[in-house]
């Protein structure tokens, strides 16, 4: 094995981002808090234009834990799409409430 598993995940929103300190992960998710997490060893977490995550490892297992533990802080919400989803993900999308009609 040379290669190794990559999943990458988008963040989209606005005022959503996400940034590495040393080994720690910190996101920005509309939270009144930023969310901290530490990365483990053997995983390679980088981040590419504050909303791209791609997480590199040799074990497949690791490397879909971790993408499915980031994933589940801010899921994906059906009416603007925000939150976090695997890259070539589709989301479904709800329509909203519509104005009511004036008597």
């Amino acid at each position: 094995m040379t290669t190794g598993y990559e999943k990458k995940l988008e963040l989209q929103g606005v005022g959503f981002r996400m940034s590495m300190q040393g080994k720690k992960l910190v996101m920005a998710l509309g939270f009144s808090h930023p969310v901290e997490m530490e990365t483990p060893e053997e995983l390679t977490v980088k981040v590419e234009d504050n909303n791209i995550l791609s997480i590199s490892g040799i074990d497949k297992q690791k490397v879909g834990q971790l993408a499915a533990v980031i994933r589940g802080l801010k899921k994906v919400e059906p009416y603007k799409g925000k939150g976090f989803r695997y890259q070539g993900e589709i989301v479904r999308r709800k329509v909203g409430k519509k104005a009511g009609t004036a008597k």
